[in-house]
């Protein structure tokens, strides 16, 4: 990292008299939606970070650590917003933070290819007069698109240090960090006022000079605007000469209202979209018009027919792709464990052998062979811009379920895990939606589920196999949608979300994401799987497995028309999905599943596996998010879903394999 100028080591706070050294310093990244806050927090904290619920509230707050020359820094992301007149949860938390925490400095992240629209929040931090430096992120995107930005004057205009940066690759990401500390040595506040139309400013002057004579301490320009605005955040009215004040601001809102014919909150947004067009017109312009490649290829992805097409052929490439490599890392793993393999038998011999060793190998292969490629995928795919734009895809088909477009996203998001994704249908706004939402993300293959669909299905009878299940799991999915849509009906309005430039993904951010994702199944998921085969063997060696077997019996032998040892697998399976391909393979003793069973068995158990109630944790995030009633409603409906449909199955698919 490069060091800090000599001015941060001397850093005075104004307010405290102590030397930052002597304290933590907080920095909060806020900004709109994706303009790279994620990737800035993810570049200066690295794997030092922790996520937690903020206030009590259900949006999540990432926070991290970054030791710069000597200081200790906390970095705090923040949750997208793009006003303080907030809506939804996420912009109502970032307001309270910003609002309640004092972060020692903010910085506010924009997007170089859409100045204008992100200034809008940017002057809005401003008003508060909290020290703010400008991030300006994808410069390399907005050369591109021709787009050049004089980042000296935008500086002069605002008043704030302004720092080009492109984030994915790591440009500019620590100067603003130095920017931040030279800020403040300087001051607490930024210098400048930025100003608006002369009505309005004369007014916002007005209510600052009756706050000085009635409560000096508490005047200020983004309280006064505030107080125009009809809002009082300190709750000012409880004072008598305050009170005074606010009656006074009600009559100059008046004038306001009574001139533009509009209302107050909508004369004060159009000043500040004048201001941010202003200043944008100043400092930014456009050499060409050419239409990009990236135009030429939205044309594509985003096409009503050829953008669904280009979905399930990616979704295709990636089974065909990680099935391949899954099946190669088993032969690699299998091959090299099988050499060590003692001649000693007896009961203890068996349970270290059978059940610890094949348990580790098979955890291993399920891991490194089809879940860290899943990731690794998908966070290329989210790097690079494309999943957003499935995302969009699906609010189509999301409106045919009744659901608003937003639902897309955890969705989309459950391909990867499904406890966030559940956590992330709290966007949705009644408790309707939230509710179906959330049921129908449990039912999403995660990875792990995935993984037991490419590494049994896919690598012992055939990706396209692969293909066919898993469609066969989204058309049930929007089956069911459609099923509970009626007994439930509602209409939602459409889904506005950014849509984020197309972009070569930095390998590094890829990588983080994925090991982020993955850590937890070698810490948490390697020993459960190790353990529950430890547990199986020596159930098997003292023949105790077979009451468990002929207690599930009906179900999995004359039902399913599964093995009777399957039976334990989908008990244990709860603790980790993915657990279920590595027993399976520890009970074949190796990677030979095929001598103990079928292709149909294969199909029939994959089947039910999908189906089958999500893993513990997701158990404990539906407990937290809906209830127990809810809860246990959910995980009786897919229990009582998979055996129905794998008994089926097992019937029907039996004409075929």
């Amino acid at each position: 990292m490069k060091d800090a100028p000599e001015s941060a080591m001397l850093i005075d706070s104004s307010e405290t008299g102590s030397s930052v050294t002597d304290r933590r310093l907080t920095l909060a990244l806020a900004g709109n939606v994706n303009v790279g806050k994620s990737t800035i927090f993810n570049q200066l904290t690295g794997l030092a970070q922790e996520t937690g619920n903020w206030g009590g509230k259900t949006v999540e707050v990432k926070k991290g650590t970054l030791y710069h020359h000597g200081l200790q820094i906390d970095i705090v992301d923040l949750p997208g917003i793009y006003s303080f007149a907030t809506y939804s949860p996420e912009e109502q938390i970032t307001h309270e933070y910003i609002l309640t925490q004092s972060p020692d400095v903010i910085i506010n992240v924009v997007d170089a290819t859409s100045l204008e629209r992100n200034l809008f929040f940017t002057l809005q931090l401003k008003e508060m007069g909290q020290p703010v430096v400008l991030v300006l992120n994808y410069n390399d995107i907005a050369r591109k698109k021709s787009i050049n930005i004089d980042t000296g004057l935008l500086g002069e205009l605002l008043g704030v240090p302004v720092v080009d940066t492109i984030a994915i690759k790591g440009i500019g990401v620590h100067e603003f960090v130095d920017k931040a500390l030279e800020l403040l040595d300087k001051s607490r506040s930024n210098a400048g006022k930025l100003k608006y139309g002369t009505e309005v400013e004369q007014r916002i002057d007005k209510v600052i000079e009756l706050l000085n004579n009635a409560s000096p301490k508490t005047a200020s320009r983004w309280l006064a605007i505030q107080l125009l605005e009809g809002k009082n955040p300190l709750s000012l009215s409880e004072d008598e000469k305050i009170s005074a004040v606010v009656s006074q601001a009600e009559k100059l809102t008046g004038e306001l209202v009574s001139m533009h014919g509009e209302d107050i909150s909508t004369i004060i947004s159009a000043e500040r979209y004048a201001l941010a067009a202003s200043i944008t017109e100043k400092v930014s312009s456009r050499t060409s018009n050419v239409k990009k490649f990236s135009n030429i290829l939205d044309n594509i992805t985003l096409h009503p027919v050829f953008g669904y097409f280009l979905f399930f052929l990616t979704l295709a490439a990636i089974l065909f792709v990680v099935s391949l490599f899954g099946e190669w890392v088993t032969g690699v793993i299998e091959g090299f464990f099988e050499s060590f393999k003692p001649e000693i038998t007896g009961p203890a011999m068996d349970i270290f052998w059978n059940g610890g060793v094949i348990g580790f190998y098979a955890a291993l292969i399920v891991a490194i062979g089809f879940i860290l490629p899943f990731f690794l995928i998908l966070s290329w795919l989210s790097e690079s811009g494309y999943l957003p734009r499935i995302a969009f895809l699906m609010d189509r088909p999301c409106h045919t379920l009744g659901l608003h477009g937003m639902s897309s996203i955890p969705l989309i998001m459950a391909l990867g895990c499904n406890v966030p994704a559940c956590m992330a249908c709290r966007v949705m706004n009644n408790k309707r939606d939230r509710l179906l939402a959330t049921f129908l993300t449990t039912m999403v293959p995660c990875a792990a589920r995935t993984s037991i669909v490419l590494g049994l299905v896919g690598a012992f009878i055939g990706w396209q196999w692969a293909v066919g299940v898993l469609f066969f799991q989204f058309l049930l999915i929007y089956l069911i949608g459609l099923a509970l849509n009626k007994i439930m009906p509602s209409t939602s309005p459409g889904i506005i979300m950014e849509i984020p430039e197309y972009r070569w993904p930095s390998l590094k951010n890829v990588w983080r994401q994925a090991w982020l994702r993955f850590k937890e199944f070698l810490v948490i998921g390697v020993p459960l799987i190790v353990i529950g085969s430890i547990v199986i063997e020596a159930l098997n060696v003292f023949n105790w497995l077979d009451y468990i077997t002929d207690i599930l019996a009906p179900v999995t032998v004359s039902w399913l028309g599964l093995p009777a040892f399957t039976g334990v697998l989908l008990i244990f399976g709860i603790l980790r999905k993915e657990a279920n391909l590595a027993l399976l393979i520890s009970f074949a003793g190796g990677a030979a599943i095929t001598t103990i069973m079928t292709p149909l068995q294969m199909v029939v158990f994959t089947i039910v596996i999908l189906i089958y109630i999500p893993c513990i944790s997701t158990i404990a995030v539906l407990l937290k998010e809906t209830g127990i009633k809810v809860t246990a409603l959910m995980v009786l409906a897919e229990i009582g879903l998979a055996i129905l449909i794998g008994g089926i199955a097992y019937r029907l698919l039996g004409l075929f394999l």
